[in-house]
């Protein structure tokens, strides 16, 4: 079995993949050494790595280097390629058939501008279409930020994406930022395709989501904002013991780090 099939029959409703993402070699080696089956890459992570800024377009370059290198892996990987790096729908598909070539199982591909609206539709379904012209075999996630940007954080509004991005040849359906119960119920239910949440902790656990029949549960930037808060109070215990314990980064805290960078500062 190739990794993209392997990958998808890995996508089960009631017994969902927990999808850890990585932003490096090394974190993402660290996570298939553990033994999870698939990973997954967080664009945050890959572009404040970097310096730049996440959801721009910015990290092109370092997300396809990087899902080059992390496709030797001996599991499945998804990288996370925001809204494709670019508007043009053959533009796109290059990219995925670049990732597809190298060995990558999956791609993620979102519907959020950076100016923070949602792209139309009939156009993110082009590339979805285009995507799956190019690379067949290629796991592709389609992403709605409805709730994400919480541009019309509704249900209705969500399913309506789905369908269209499902029609377009879309494997799975991924709504960040949903997180009522009765709405993931609901998605789960309706769609004809795996449904991706993202874990959100004091909303979820594991064991809910799959009972509400969630197929992958995907941590996102989770693990990166995560490190980066263990280094930050492990190097300040060093100088003071008694320093208290200091939160993970937010996402926003976290995409501020390459602003001085992106700014040209």
């Amino acid at each position: 079995m190739n990794a993209s099939a392997a990958f998808r029959a890995l996508h089960r409703p009631g017994r969902p993949l927990l999808l850890p993402c990585a932003w490096d070699h090394a974190s993402a080696a660290a996570l298939a050494a553990h033994g999870f089956p698939a990973v997954g890459t967080t664009s945050l992570g890959v572009a404040a790595a970097a310096g730049l800024p996440d959801a721009t377009g910015a990290a092109r370059g370092q997300t396809l280097a990087l899902g080059r290198r992390l496709a030797r892996l001996p599991v499945p990987v998804s990288v996370d390629i925001e809204g494709g790096f670019a508007d043009d729908p053959a533009e796109v598909a290059l990219l995925a058939r670049e990732l597809a070539d190298a060995g990558v199982a999956g791609v993620n591909l979102e519907d959020g501008l950076p100016d923070g609206r949602l792209a139309d539709p009939v156009r993110h379904a082009e590339k979805i279409a285009a995507v799956r012209e190019a690379a067949p075999a290629l796991f592709v996630n389609a992403r709605t930020d409805t709730h994400w940007l919480a541009a019309d954080p509704t249900t209705a509004a969500a399913a309506r994406r789905a369908h269209a991005y499902r029609e377009a040849g879309a494997d799975g359906v991924f709504v960040p930022a949903l997180t009522g119960e009765d709405g993931i119920r609901a998605l789960a239910g309706e769609l004809d395709a795996p449904l991706n949440v993202l874990f959100s902790p004091g909303h979820h656990t594991y064991e809910r989501l799959a009972e509400l029949g969630v197929a992958r549960i995907s941590l996102g930037s989770l693990l990166f904002r995560a490190a980066l808060g263990r280094a930050v109070e492990l190097a300040a215990s060093v100088a003071d013991p008694a320093a208290e314990a200091a939160a993970p980064p937010s996402y926003d805290e976290a995409l501020a780090l390459s602003r001085p960078w992106a700014d040209g500062n």
